[in-house]
C-alpha cells in the first residue's frame, strides 16, 4: 500500500471517530469466514458500521481525531477491528449477543463521549449506558410529572379554585 493510501485510510478513519464522536475497537481474530460474515451482518442490520484497520493506522486516525487516550493507544496489538454507531452502546449491546456463541469477539476498548473504557470488563458498564435519546427521554418524564399532577388535580375538582383546593388537600 503506498503512502498515499494510507494517508486516505487514516484522513477517512479520523473523519469517522469526528462524526460518530464515539467507537468502540474489538478482537476479531482467529474467527472464521462465515463468523465475520455473520458479525458484518448483524452490524449492517443494527446501524453499525464495522471496519478491519491496520494498528498503526487506527493510532494515526486517533490522534489527527483529537483523540490522544494512552489507555487505548496500549489496545492496539494484533488484529483490531473498528465498530462504530450513532447509538452508543449498540456495539456493546452486539458484542454481548456474539459473546453467547463464542469466546470473540472481545472488546479492547471504546471511546464514549470522551471517555476512554480500557478491557474487556467494561462490556456491561457499556452496555447499560443509556443513549442519548434514553436520557432525554428520562428528563422530559421527570418534567412532565408534576405537570400532569397539577393538570389531574384541576380536571378532578371540576375546574374551580375551590375544587383544586379541596383536590390538593386530598392529596396533602
Amino acid at each position: 500500500m503506498r503512502k498515499e493510501e494510507k494517508q486516505e485510510i487514516v484522513q477517512a478513519l479520523a473523519e469517522q471517530i469526528k462524526s460518530y464522536g464515539n467507537f468502540y475497537i474489538a478482537d476479531t481474530a482467529e474467527l472464521s469466514v462465515e463468523k465475520v460474515n455473520n458479525i458484518r451482518r448483524k452490524c449492517f442490520e443494527q446501524g453499525i458500521e464495522i471496519k478491519a484497520v491496520k494498528n498503526t493506522l487506527i493510532k494515526k486516525a486517533l490522534i489527527e481525531a483529537g483523540v490522544d487516550e494512552e489507555d487505548i493507544f496500549g489496545t492496539l496489538k494484533g488484529a483490531s477491528t473498528m465498530l462504530f454507531s450513532e447509538v452508543a452502546n449498540a456495539p456493546a449491546k452486539l458484542i454481548k449477543e456474539l459473546r453467547k456463541a463464542g469466546d470473540k469477539p472481545v472488546l479492547k476498548a471504546a471511546y464514549i463521549e470522551q471517555t476512554a473504557f480500557v478491557g474487556d470488563n467494561q462490556l456491561t458498564a457499556l452496555v447499560n449506558l443509556k443513549s442519548k435519546n434514553e436520557l432525554i427521554a428520562d428528563v422530559i418524564a421527570a418534567l412532565q410529572s408534576p405537570a400532569k399532577n397539577v393538570i389531574s388535580a384541576l380536571q378532578s375538582g371540576g375546574n374551580t379554585v375551590a375544587g383544586l383546593v379541596k383536590a390538593l388537600e386530598e392529596r396533602g
